[in-house]
């Protein structure tokens, strides 16, 4: 029998006979790892347990703990999932169920079935009965035909317009019981690590995302190995509505939405204005010390600038459609993008050697249409505005500016305590070379620079081939909020094609032409969606120097409503953000009135806080802090922020 050689994660190799699966291998190594794994990676491709290997091969074993482990056993329970509903509402019609970042969705056409939350508990149950029969889940290799008619008999339209899009002799099925799907997988080996089940919700969705298309069901659920976890899960999921962004900024009065204006187009309130504001200062602070110089673009561009920049062939047919002038055949877009009028601005004077790098920020607002069961409170909007800036550089200065980009960003996760972050490079396929635009030499310098300023910062990123844009490679970190969940927060991308593109030059030291390269980059990536992890991660207690009221003061009763704004007065004169709240209502709803908004100091006045100048200290979350002068107690406020932002 023929032998291969299997490598290891840490190097070693062992020989195996042809053939063997990564499972038997698993066995080979430990009983308690044959357990536990739930996928495998061979030679960078996903693999099923249960499939072959027949070369020699690199090897990876994941457990639930990995990403692949989980997406695995997620991806095998969105079949679980239809299996049931196949069970439970005969003539169900399905699109496609892949895992997500937590769980897994199938799209379904229930034809005359109704589903509603009122059925979640039937379908779970199903689910668990399934998969405690241990089904095997089998992969198959089938023929375009095959697959054709074996979904055409079953009525399945929507799987027969995948089929009829895939390349004969790469189409594969995957079976467990009476339900087989068309699938690339992989998928665990059996439905017997599936304990414990929860379908979260239903949603629309368009068929292929278009709009034109039949409006499907999306139903979401999530699985765990054990039933203990689940129940984690669902407390977690309690907290996040706690914390949910649009819950929070109404009851702190910072955004609005309306209909009148339009879908996904935020109203910043008078508090979230000063927040943002805030936030905006603190960045144009930092970045003034680097070296950026601020720049101002219109919200919107001719037609032509974005023909250039290649925006218009890529996206346009998705995007805001063209505004008409009275001109005869002239256009304009709403911006989608700050790039391609910072790149104007490059050309708007001769450029030399001397300029570079050239730092050129903007907070600047674009506009991308996004399908309205798409939006998502500030997340997912349709006008955000981008703390965008574009570095222009020569070669051998990327790594330079990528090293000051990252010591922004750190500077910005430490300050707003996003303690937890990652980072991924994203590098060309070295086997696809052609797909990408730019030099050998310069791909190799610019990848190099990258991975070398991540090594000189200590940063352990992860590397993945393959997932550089076509024009340059990319940094991205990922933060984790203080629920555990992973937010994409700050990226750093080298372009070599909008300088190609705008045909930007400068004059080097030996007195030619040369093309800079462009760095885009923004640590906040947009302040809607920065404002919203912000308040799910702080849960509305924003850091003392940035949340839009330091203050409030609470006069007992009308009496003292005129000390009460004294005592405002002062604290603000001293730069404390301070309001004071002089409904009449009684003492007890006013601080629980405003605790929901988060305020962090409440200061508590009646009859002898006036007489003796004093206040009376409430500070949130930790209660009663005692009464004090009005003075110490902005002395002490004052200390406390210049603590904070000294750190």
């Amino acid at each position: 029998m023929d032998s291969i050689n299997i490598t290891f994660p840490d190097g070693s190799v062992k020989q195996y006979e042809k053939g063997t699966t990564p499972f038997q291998i698993a066995e080979s190594l430990s009983s308690q790892l044959a357990r536990d794994v739930l996928a495998a990676t061979v030679n960078d491709k996903e693999w099923d347990l249960a499939r072959p290997i027949d070369e020699d091969a690199t090897l990876k074993l994941h457990k639930w703990d990995d990403p692949e482990g989980k997406h695995a056993f997620w991806h095998s329970s969105a079949h679980l999932l239809a299996e049931a509903l196949q069970e439970l509402y005969p003539g169900v019609k399905f699109g496609i169920g892949p895992a997500i970042e937590n769980g897994f969705y199938y799209d379904i056409d229930p034809g005359e079935h109704q589903l509603t939350s009122a059925e979640f508990p039937k379908i779970e149950k199903k689910m668990l009965e399934l998969a405690q029969e241990k089904q095997p889940i089998v992969r198959a290799d089938i023929s375009k035909a095959d697959a054709l008619k074996m979904f055409g008999d079953r009525g399945e339209e929507y799987k027969c317009e995948l089929i009829s899009e895939l390349e004969d002799g790469h189409i594969t099925t995957y079976t467990q019981g009476s339900f087989t799907d068309l699938c690339r997988g992989p998928h665990i080996p059996n439905t017997a690590p599936i304990k414990a089940a929860k379908v979260t919700s239903l949603a629309g969705a368009f068929w292929r995302g278009d709009e034109k298309r039949k409006q499907l069901v999306r139903v979401y659920g999530i699985t765990f190995p054990k039933k203990k976890m689940l129940d984690e899960y669902l407390a977690l999921l309690e907290e996040a509505k706690k914390r949910d962004h649009r819950k929070l900024g109404k009851e702190m009065e910072l955004f609005a939405f309306s209909q009148n204006v339009g879908a996904g187009l935020p109203l910043w309130l008078p508090k979230g204005t000063a927040l943002r504001d805030r936030l905006e200062q603190f960045l144009r602070k930092i970045q003034k010390q680097y070296g950026y110089q601020q720049v101002i673009t219109p919200h919107i561009g001719n037609k032509n600038l974005y023909v250039t920049s290649g925006h218009y062939a890529k996206y346009g047919k998705d995007s805001f459609q063209p505004i008409h002038t009275p001109e005869e055949g002239e256009e304009y877009l709403l911006k989608p993008m700050n790039c391609p009028h910072h790149c104007e601005i490059f050309r708007a004077l001769p450029r030399s050697y001397r300029d570079l790098p050239l730092r050129l920020a903007e907070f600047g607002t674009v506009y991308r249409y996004e399908q309205s069961g798409e939006l998502h409170g500030l997340t997912r909007v349709r006008g955000f505005t981008q703390d965008d800036a574009h570095i222009y550089c020569s070669p051998d200065q990327i790594k330079g500016e990528f090293l000051k980009v990252m010591d922004i960003i750190f500077f910005i996760f430490k300050a707003l305590k996003f303690e937890n972050f990652e980072a991924q490079i994203s590098l060309r396929d070295p086997e696809h070379k052609e797909k990408y635009i730019g030099s050998d030499e310069n791909w190799h310098l610019a990848e190099q620079a990258i991975i070398d300023a991540c090594a000189e910062k200590g940063l352990k990123a992860r590397t993945e081939l393959g997932e550089a844009a076509f024009y340059g490679p990319k940094l991205d970190f990922m933060v984790k909020d203080a629920l555990g969940r992973r937010w994409q927060l700050g990226t750093i991308q080298v372009d070599y094609n909008l300088p190609e593109r705008f045909q930007l030059e400068y004059t080097g030291s030996d007195n030619q032409k040369h093309r800079p390269v462009m760095i885009h980059r923004a640590p906040f990536g947009s302040m809607e969606r920065f404002v919203a992890v912000l308040l799910e991660h702080t849960a509305g207690r924003f850091p003392l120097w940035l949340a839009p009221e330091q203050a409030v003061v609470l006069p007992i009763s009308e009496k003292f409503n005129d000390y009460a704004h004294e005592v405002a007065k002062q604290l603000n004169i001293q730069d404390i953000r301070t309001q004071v709240d002089d409904r009449n209502e009684k003492i007890g709803k006013k601080i629980r009135d405003n605790e929901l908004k988060r305020i962090p100091y409440m200061l508590i006045v009646g009859e002898k806080e006036a007489e003796n100048g004093e206040i009376s200290v409430r500070k949130q979350g930790e209660g009663d802090k005692g009464s004090m002068k009005i003075a110490n107690f902005a002395a002490e406020l004052t200390r406390e922020v210049n603590e904070m932002i000294n750190q």
